[in-house]
């Protein structure tokens, strides 16, 4: 895990983000705390990562999400080598 990341600020807003309670309240406080680009880049990035764990092509992706190579391959990299969160959380989508 990044160290980087750890800060007082960081675990504040995790926390915020923990205490919502529903997808309107995540939908209220993202939209006030992202901008649209921003909020659908993120989006995007988890579409990539779960295309690419169902084995989908680069070019399949780019064409469905039309997202550049450079982000699905930083995606690929984070599923490859990264801290298994985009894993934790599809699991846990799936299981729902």
């Amino acid at each position: 895990m990044n160290k980087k990341i750890h800060t007082a600020e960081v675990e504040q807003l995790f926390n915020g983000i923990l205490c919502l309670k529903n997808l309107e309240e995540c939908y209220e406080f993202f939209e006030d705390i992202c901008t649209i680009n921003e909020l659908l880049s993120l989006s995007q990035r988890f579409e990539v990562a779960r295309m690419l764990r169902e084995k989908k092509t680069y070019l399949e992706i780019a064409d469905k999400t039309g997202a550049s190579t450079a982000t699905i391959s930083r995606v690929n990299r984070s599923l490859n080598y990264g801290n298994d969160g985009y894993d934790m959380v599809l699991n846990r989508l799936g299981e729902e």
